[in-house]
């Protein structure tokens, strides 16, 4: 037995440095998916979706913002819609919030049954009680007909403002205020772990205060323009005025001055998401990469509908 003893110690003491650097390792699986990377509501065919993503961290899954197909991408993820636990909205554009109530109705059908903390700013509140009225008659008749619990029980709304908004089995969530006007309660958020910092930029002009807000991320998800192809976005629309063009310019970020944030703040990588435009086949992967080019150094990733990016 005292052999054995001496022969574990010595196993040991090889062995320990290695379990050390192992336990340094950032071994939690945490990740950050785009599911939709379009800027702006319209879906034409052949184009990405609207803004929404899934936040991995420290085990526990999260989404930010909830546009037409939030539910789906979540589903081709493997997310089961029951487990829902955390959304976060950065602001009151429907390519930010549309599919929000639709996301939570079917993840009651597919068997939630416990607590849905919704963070965003003012006025959500009044989006998810017209959505719920909207749904009476569907969700009094599954309450009685299917034994389901109160779905608007489930759901509770936390208005944000600037700040930290919330912590979580080690996830600490703060925000600033973003350019967006006309709109004034849109945020950026940053997403914090004792290993991992992530910071979407939420929609806004190029903004000097993200660059201390996001000094030293791991990941910057930034909304991004390609200045040149703006006038032929504006004929395409159809139905805008020359107030379209003069909205994405006063209230939106080209990819060059994204690019220029990502630079000062010293993030490790950039991924550009938001995407104006991003379904016009004349404007493709190179033309991003090109905007950026001289402005940012480190690892650029151009959003694409479920691309998946480990930390």
């Amino acid at each position: 037995r005292w052999l054995n003893f001496l022969t574990f110690r010595h196993a040991l003491s090889i062995w320990h440095p290695v379990l050390c650097y192992l336990k340094g390792l950032n071994m939690t699986n945490d990740y950050i998916t785009l599911l939709g990377t379009k800027g702006g509501p319209a879906v034409r065919p052949g184009s990405s979706l609207p803004t929404s993503n899934l936040i991995v961290l420290n085990g526990q899954f999260m989404v930010l913002d909830c546009a037409l197909g939030v539910t789906k991408g979540l589903i081709d993820q493997g997310i089961q819609l029951r487990n829902l636990s955390l959304i976060f909205i950065s602001h009151l554009h429907s390519d930010h919030y549309l599919e929000l109530g639709p996301l939570l109705h079917t993840a009651w059908t597919a068997g939630l049954k416990t607590k849905v903390d919704i963070y965003g700013p003012a006025g959500i509140d009044n989006y998810w009680f017209g959505f719920l009225a909207s749904m009476k008659a569907d969700i009094d008749l599954r309450i009685v007909d299917e034994g389901r619990p109160n779905l608007r029980d489930l759901v509770e709304i936390h208005v944000i403002d600037a700040g930290h908004v919330m912590e979580r089995e080690g996830v600490s969530v703060s925000a600033i205020r973003t350019e967006h006007p006309p709109l004034i309660d849109t945020f950026a958020l940053s997403f914090k772990t004792n290993q991992t910092h992530v910071v979407f930029s939420g929609d806004t002009a190029r903004l000097e205060a993200l660059e201390g807000f996001a000094h030293g991320a791991d990941l910057l998800i930034h909304e991004a323009m390609l200045e040149s192809a703006l006038p032929a976005l504006i004929a395409r629309v159809g139905n805008g005025s020359e107030k379209l063009m003069e909205h994405l310019l006063r209230s939106h970020t080209f990819a060059h001055d994204a690019a220029i944030t990502a630079t000062n703040a010293g993030v490790k990588r950039l991924a550009l998401s938001h995407l104006i435009p991003s379904d016009d086949p004349s404007y493709g992967l190179k033309d991003w990469e090109e905007a950026c080019a001289g402005h940012y150094e480190g690892e650029l990733i151009v959003g694409q509908d479920g691309i998946k990016i480990d930390l």
